[in-house]
């Protein structure tokens, strides 16, 4: 176990000289904390008393009490601080002129999931957009990649699939810090604001959120606990269809199934369309199951389906297995299965699965049942030449 550092704790001890006497601003939400569990708004206040402004909240709100996508959050004053809060999912997505007045320099302190769709990372861009228009300072308070920053997995997504769920070509599994990811989107896409990124200390890239002896608080309500941020990058597939993520339930993104499944059928369907028995789920263990949600899909049904137990993450590979999983609902269960409608984090044409696998050849592959592996070839390239780029970008060795 290692005594990582996150950027607000060495932001906290040593910060720039030039942050004197300049207004602040901090987009954060309850996952911003130190180790002791003290918020960065309080940590930052104490540091410069009189100096912060306003905050900003990202999706799932301030208290990061809000479910599901496209459930929108208001502005408000913060109850310790007196200070207003300003939504950055609500009647906007990109701070406007009126939040950023009242700050020079804007800190951003986000717990990211790892994976393309989580929105925290374009919240965090349009911050970037702005800063650059309005001729304002950011600083990027880094913390952990919670399922590593050596592994990559996935297509990169296709431009004309850009969305609030992805707005550059990146792969579902990033590999890379939020810190990381200020720096690529700022340099490599040419936003081009003034940023600076206060890394952490003592942060590895191969750790998991539990090598890292920080706590976990959950960024949103449905990634729990730090397992939940590891099966996400494939799990989250299932927000495009009628299966359940288990959203509703105790264990969002590690169980998943629908009224309709047979768990048996779904084990045979895999070994008898994989040659090798051990690509079937390489380093989990899927348990079947039965639950009833509470909320969303299948509120109050029985739910068949499985739960995955991760028992070697190096080995796991969320994405390819949640596709290997699709597929086989999608060819096993024609009548009932339906891919998701529009909208999807205000996108009212597109197919939701579309957006967030990012490219529909991928989705019609799944349908026409080609072999997963000819499906995962069509990408490594794209993903080797991401491999090859990230690296001027990396922040820790």
């Amino acid at each position: 176990m290692y005594n990582v550092k996150t950027g607000l704790e060495q932001f906290i001890k040593s910060p720039p000289e030039w942050i004197k006497n300049s207004s602040l601003g901090l987009v954060c939400n309850p996952a911003s904390t130190d180790r002791q569990f003290n918020h960065a708004r309080e940590l930052i206040n104490q540091r410069f008393p009189g100096q912060l402004k306003a905050l900003y909240s990202p999706q799932h709100g301030f208290f990061a009490e809000k479910q599901d996508n496209m459930i929108e959050s208001s502005d408000m004053f913060d109850p310790v601080l007196n200070i207003p809060v300003f939504s950055l999912y609500g009647k906007t997505r990109k701070p406007d002129n009126k939040m950023l007045d009242l700050v020079d320099i804007l800190i951003i302190d986000l717990q990211d999931a790892g994976t393309r769709v989580y929105t925290f990372i374009y919240t965090m861009s349009y911050c970037l957009e702005a800063a650059k228009e309005l001729n304002k300072k950011v600083i990027i308070l880094d913390r952990p990649n919670p399922v590593n920053g050596i592994r990559v997995e996935g297509n990169c997504l296709c431009r004309s699939l850009k969305s609030f769920v992805g707005r550059y070509p990146i792969p579902m599994r990033h590999g890379l810090t939020i810190g990381e990811l200020a720096r690529l989107f700022n340099d490599y896409y040419e936003i081009g604001c003034n940023l600076h990124v206060v890394p952490m200390s003592c942060w590895k890239r191969s750790m998991y959120f539990y090598d890292t002896g920080l706590p976990w608080i959950p960024p949103s309500p449905n990634l729990p606990v730090p397992v939940s941020s590891m099966v996400y990058p494939g799990q989250v597939i299932w927000e495009g269809t009628n299966i359940s993520e288990a959203r509703g339930t105790t264990q969002p993104f590690e169980v998943f199934g629908a009224p309709f499944i047979d768990t048996r059928e779904i084990i045979e369907y895999l070994e008898t369309n994989t040659k090798n028995k051990q690509e079937i789920t390489p380093g989990i263990i899927l348990r079947p199951v039965i639950f009833e949600p509470t909320s969303n899909k299948w509120s109050g049904q029985s739910c068949r389906g499985f739960q995955i137990h991760i028992i070697d993450p190096d080995k796991y590979q969320p994405y390819l297995t949640s596709l290997r999983l699709l597929q086989a609902v999608i060819n096993l269960y024609k009548e009932e299965f339906k891919w998701k409608n529009p909208p999807y984090e205000y996108e009212y044409e597109k197919l939701p699965i579309d957006l967030i696998i990012g490219n529909k050849k991928i989705r019609q592959a799944l349908e026409a049942g080609e072999n997963i592996n000819n499906i995962e070839a069509s990408w490594q390239d794209e993903l080797d030449k991401y491999r090859k780029m990230i690296h001027k970008f990396y922040l820790y060795n």
